[in-house]
């Protein structure tokens, strides 16, 4: 999710240069990187998986994020899109902090991590021949390069001609890749894994769909946001963000319908299901701060925005930490009810056995 991280305030003079660990800090763009943690809480949620298959699945999430906003500061640089007149957050090859080859080779070592946590979570699964899985996987490490386009620091030719087009965020298809893969996938991938296991065959799959739709949608708002503030310098670099395309008023729309719906379907989930408990109603308490939110990304526009690309992330972030509680406290209180009636049905029975004997042996006296 390259653009998704663009949180805080860009000094446009010159500064000294930071210590290696804060060049680190700023290129991972720690601000939003809640967007590949909110999913797994939910994911986790629901499914109860083994510690180490959390752990890896967290570890695939959050490498996948950091690996697309490496190279996408590297390859934005290379592009000309993060230039001086930038008014984001501080880029560490546009600053000057890394070389391109620095943050480029940055984002290979990560990636390399987030493909052996990849192939960790397919020999503890057993899933070594599905071919779904190796989809997920092969197509998630590819779209952390063509998410800004395969490009080389050699006279900022493309590296790869015959894939000087493809590109995810300046074709306009951001906003699709955040649905997908930081909500659906990153929701539905590890259930699904489970379920190839056998461990998970009660699923409720229609749930674990619109809790996915519910994330991926907040998680889509932090890119808008991101879109939203950075539309000029866009246009000059020739980043053809739906934005771009379209205008800011549709923009303002896509924020709209993203938290909206985000919303609704908590009542969705709620009336579909009989034995659902008030709880999965929780993340409503973060309303208002929606709105203050939405307010906000209404009426402001440019560097007025920087505060709220991160404002939404960490919506996104309580959002799912509510979801997440409602879904554990819904299940132990439909199992509180299960139980409670098999107790129930068990007393009735045996008081009726009770009483049949007492007849008994009253006839017979």
């Amino acid at each position: 999710m390259s653009a998704i991280i663009d949180d805080g305030d860009d000094e446009q003079h010159h500064e000294p240069k930071p210590s290696k660990f804060m060049i680190w800090w700023a290129a991972v763009r720690p601000h939003t990187l809640t967007a590949s943690v909110s999913p797994c809480l939910v994911a986790f949620a629901a499914t109860r998986p083994p510690q180490d298959m959390a752990l890896a699945f967290l570890t695939c999430c959050v490498t996948i994020q950091i690996g697309t906003n490496l190279y996408n500061d590297y390859a934005d640089f290379i592009k000309g899109a993060d230039t001086h007149e930038r008014i984001g957050h501080a880029r560490a090859t546009a600053k000057g902090w890394w070389t391109p080859e620095q943050t480029s080779r940055a984002a290979h070592r990560v990636l390399s991590i987030t493909y052996m946590s990849s192939m960790y979570l397919l020999a503890v699964s057993k899933q070594w021949k599905n071919p779904v899985a190796w989809f997920l996987i092969a197509s998630s490490l590819l779209c952390a390069y063509a998410y800004t386009g395969f490009v080389s620091t050699k006279n900022n030719n493309e590296k790869y001609p015959k894939l000087k087009n493809v590109s995810i965020s300046y074709s306009g298809l951001g906003e699709i890749f955040v649905l997908l893969y930081f909500g659906y996938l990153a929701v539905l991938g590890l259930p699904y894994l489970l379920y190839c296991m056998g461990q998970s065959i009660h699923t409720d799959w229609v749930s674990q769909f619109i809790y996915a739709t519910q994330v991926g949608l907040l998680a889509t708002n932090i890119l808008i946001v991101n879109n939203l503030r950075d539309r000029e310098t866009d246009l000059a670099a020739a980043k053809n963000t739906t934005i771009v395309r379209f205008g800011r008023k549709f923009g303002l729309v896509e924020y709209t319908f993203c938290v909206a719906t985000s919303y609704a379907l908590l009542f969705v989930n709620f009336f579909r299901q009989s034995t659902s408990s008030v709880s999965i109603l929780l993340p409503l308490l973060t309303c208002p701060w929606a709105m203050k939110e939405w307010k906000a990304v209404m009426s402001q526009d440019g560097h007025a925005l920087n505060p709220h690309v991160g404002g939404a992330a960490k919506l996104q972030l309580v959002f799912c930490i509510l979801l997440a509680i409602g879904i554990v406290h819904a299940e132990y209180s439909q199992q509180q009810q299960q139980s409670f009636l098999r107790n129930d049905g068990f007393l009735r029975t045996d008081s009726l056995f009770s009483i049949h004997v007492n007849s008994t042996s009253d006839v017979q006296h």
